[in-house]
């Protein structure tokens, strides 16, 4: 029975919650409307849920003429926000690695986040994935343009969960794939089959695998609370799943040309296979 992909997504913003497609153009840089924006903290480093989780709570959609469209539970209305002046460019960074984009200044903007996280930010648009120097051309994603999960390697990470540390598995129940925040996620029933792929085409489009993801508290938070909720799956992938120096679970990916359009249900052929070569 072939491998289809089961679960689409995008991350209009960074760190906020997932928003899950049936479609999805593909462009160099990953998907259409993936991690375009993000939030900047007063000396423009990105925020994410690393240093707030409550960032999980916002939802953010791309609407037909380019607008940003925000909501979050405890807010009084959503709010649209139209792309900033692409020539009104700031100094920002992600992980420290510089780089400047156009930054959205509108008081009304700044006024409606600061009374929903009760700090200084600022919302940043990142017009041309070129402006920021990296490997591979991404847009806002901590790496590489898209990042690939499977559910036969899920269950597997689940049941060492299970294996080492049966009470919190009992409490927390399993481990959801939300927590991984993937783009793509594929029904493979093979737990880490992922790890020897080195080239795939899912539907008509075809990705170079470039190396598993290295994995971070981010992890840890419930993406419908917006809290961390203990240590799992971090810490079974720690001891159980390295990649180097990291925690690992997940691949990323770089489309390659001629890109075009992924569909829920679309079939995974692996092209070539074989060992990832591992970091410096």
């Amino acid at each position: 029975m072939a491998t289809r992909l089961t679960a689409l997504r995008i991350h209009p913003v960074k760190s906020f919650h997932a928003q899950a497609l049936e479609s999805a153009s593909v462009e160099p840089w990953g998907l259409v409307g993936d991690r375009r924006w993000m939030l900047a903290q007063p000396d423009g480093e990105v925020l994410t849920q690393r240093e707030d989780p409550r960032l999980a709570r916002f939802q953010a959609g791309i609407g037909a003429d380019g607008t940003l469209l925000l909501a979050h539970p405890d807010a009084d209305a959503p709010l649209r926000v139209a792309p900033p002046d692409p020539t009104a460019l700031a100094p920002v960074s992600i992980f420290r690695g510089g780089f400047s984009a156009p930054v959205v200044e509108d008081t009304d903007v700044v006024d409606w986040f600061r009374k929903l996280l009760d700090r200084e930010v600022r919302l940043v648009h990142l017009d041309d994935p070129h402006r920021r120097p990296m490997p591979a051309t991404t847009s806002l994603a901590d790496a590489y343009p898209l990042l690939l999960t499977t559910t036969g390697s899920l269950d597997a990470l689940n049941a060492l969960i299970a294996q080492d540390h049966p009470e919190e598995a009992a409490a927390a129940g399993p481990v959801p794939m939300e927590r991984f925040r993937p783009n793509l996620v594929l029904d493979e029933p093979t737990p880490w089959a992922e790890t020897g792929w080195r080239r795939i085409r899912i539907g008509a489009v075809e990705f170079e695998v470039v190396q598993q993801c290295g994995r971070c508290a981010i992890t840890t938070v419930d993406q419908d609370a917006g809290v961390f909720a203990g240590q799992q799956p971090l810490r079974t992938l720690r001891k159980r799943r390295r990649f180097a120096r990291s925690a690992a679970f997940g691949m990323h990916l770089v489309p390659q040309a001629p890109y075009g359009t992924l569909r829920l249900g679309d079939a995974l052929t692996v092209l070539e296979s074989g060992a990832l070569p591992q970091p410096d």
